[in-house]
């Protein structure tokens, strides 16, 4: 059965697994404990402006993101299901060493960028989108060279995430009968199991069947509707 994504994120709230290690929490930083988190959670559910102690709750989501629609899609449901007021979402575009002439590129939009290679065109592109959307969340660009699942590690830790989202696409079922799952599966199952922050695979569905499939730690393929 269905169920709306408000829902759905306060149930995963009620997870003992769950603990971030983000520590941004507005002007003044300040611990990560549970009840921070709590209410951190309660205001990314709501949607509203959520305060503690005077101080704005705030989270970083990161999406990794390619040239791929699903990541795309994936970028679209943080923004919209994910992100309030002053949050920062975070696109990285992890680019493998053989095919990128520098090794990172970090954009910040709250002013422009502009870049003469394609990976940071992507980034800067698919940013100026989400900012022209919500225009109320921080919103920032890294193309970073690297091994992918190493990069996301160490983003994860280094800016302290709060929430990963990752693409996913629909396998086909005559490849994972012939050679089983996709390096792209196995590496958002990997984020999954073991990034310390809450790790959500978003999957679209189709135009006749709508909303979208999310996994989590506790969750696998669970349809909610958009």
């Amino acid at each position: 059965m269905p169920m709306n994504s408000s829902s759905f994120l306060r149930q995963l709230s009620g997870k003992e697994g769950w603990k971030s290690t983000s520590k941004r929490w507005g002007t003044g930083g300040g611990g990560g404990n549970w009840k921070q988190m709590e209410a951190g959670l309660k205001n990314m559910c709501g949607g509203g402006g959520g305060y503690n102690g005077g101080l704005v709750m705030r989270k970083r989501v990161m999406v990794v993101v390619d040239q791929s629609s699903y990541t795309k899609h994936a970028m679209m449901w943080a923004l919209t299901h994910v992100t309030n007021k002053g949050d920062i979402l975070t696109l990285l575009h992890i680019v493998p060493h053989s095919s990128a002439s520098t090794s990172s590129h970090c954009s910040n939009y709250k002013g422009s960028s502009d870049s003469s290679s394609s990976a940071a065109h992507l980034a800067s592109s698919l940013g100026s989108l989400c900012k022209a959307c919500k225009p109320e969340v921080e919103v920032e660009a890294l193309v970073i060279q690297g091994p992918k699942m190493a990069t996301v590690m160490s983003q994860v830790k280094k800016l302290e995430v709060s929430v990963l989202v990752l693409g996913q696409k629909k396998p086909s079922s005559l490849l994972s009968c012939l050679c089983g799952r996709s390096s792209e599966e196995e590496f958002v199952e990997q984020c999954i199991n073991t990034l310390d922050c809450l790790t959500i695979g978003v999957r679209k569905q189709s135009k006749g069947m709508g909303g979208y499939l999310i996994s989590t730690r506790w969750q696998k393929n669970f349809w909610l509707l958009a």
